[in-house]
Parts: structure tokens; sequence; C-alpha cells
């Protein structure tokens, strides 16, 4: 149990030291090129604005909190293995589908984003988008393009959305099936 605690911190630091780096890479390359953007929410002036230079903050302590909870999750199932292939997995699928939808919002195709959003809901069918490695994922994926505040807001209310999708509709939908399963009794 100890070896697992001390290989568990160093691959929370590790992770937490490239989420910093990365955050901070931005913001440095920002600054000294256009400056450091702020986005207002749903892209209307109107609404608040939020400097990436939060970012900089949020992401590291977010990364932080979600690294913590991930080992404590994993700690209970199995407490002297290593990391499971499936959520190094996760958070690589994570940030690839976040890093598509910035680098597709960037290039000025707003439909794909706003599709691979909504996919989301469906994907929380079948996958539970609700944990730790899947959010940190994403939002660092958004990162890129829209800053740290803003992806921590929208992945937020879609794992909140997403939990109550895959703890709550998904049992009953598999009922469904089940009861119109010919030949099969699900009340056995």
């Amino acid at each position: 149990v100890w070896h697992y605690k001390r290989m568990a911190l160093r691959t929370r630091l590790l992770i937490v030291g490239g989420v910093t780096l990365y955050v901070w890479a931005l913001l440095v390359w920002d600054y000294f090129h256009k400056g450091v953007p702020v986005h207002h929410f749903l892209a209307r002036e109107d609404m608040p604005a939020f400097s990436n230079w939060w970012g900089g903050l949020l992401l590291p302590l977010l990364a932080a909190f979600v690294t913590y909870r991930v080992q404590q999750r994993l700690a209970t199932t199995n407490p002297e293995t290593e990391i499971p292939t499936s959520v190094i997995l996760t958070f690589l699928s994570a940030l690839v589908y976040g890093g598509t939808i910035a680098f597709c919002f960037s290039l000025g195709v707003e439909d794909v984003p706003f599709y691979m959003l909504v996919a989301l809901m469906a994907l929380s069918l079948f996958f539970p988008i609700y944990r730790g490695e899947f959010f940190l994922g994403l939002i660092v994926g958004l990162t890129y393009t829209f800053g740290g505040v803003l992806p921590t807001i929208v992945v937020s209310l879609l794992c909140v959305i997403g939990w109550f999708t895959h703890k709550l509709v998904r049992p009953v939908q598999l009922l469904l099936v089940l009861l119109m399963a010919p030949g099969l009794d699900p009340l056995v």
C-alpha cells in the first residue's frame, strides 16, 4: 500500500506539474504575442468576461483536486495496483475530444463543436463522463481556445447532466430494453 501511495503521489505531481506548465506556457505565449485574451460567457459582450490569467490559478488547483479524488476512488477498489489503463485512456480520450472541439471552433467551424458537446449527452448513456479523469481531460483540451474558466463552468454542467443520464436514465433505458426483449423476464 505504501508503494502505491508513493507512486500515486508521484503520478499526481506529474499531472499537476504538466497541467501547470501547459497553462502557464499558453499564458506566456499569449502575453508576448497578442496579449492574454478575455472570454465573454456565451460569447456575448453584455455577459461577464473571464481573463485567461484566472486559468493559471484555477487549472493547477483543479488538477490537484481531481487527481486526489481519482486516487481516492482507485484506492478503495484495489489499493495495491498501478493506475488502470482505462483511467489513462479516458483522460487521453477526453483531452483529444476537447482539443478537437477547440480546434474546430478556432477554425470557425462552429457546428462541429456544438454537435460534439451534444454528443456527450448520448455518450453518457454508455460511458461515465462525470468521472474526474474525463472532467480534467476535457477541460485541459478546451483550454487552448477558451481559457481555463469557461471550460470549467461548461464541463462541470455537462458532467452533472452526464451523471444524471448515466445513473438515472441509463438504468431505465436498460430496463425498458429488457422488458421489450422477447423471452426475457427482467423481474426474475
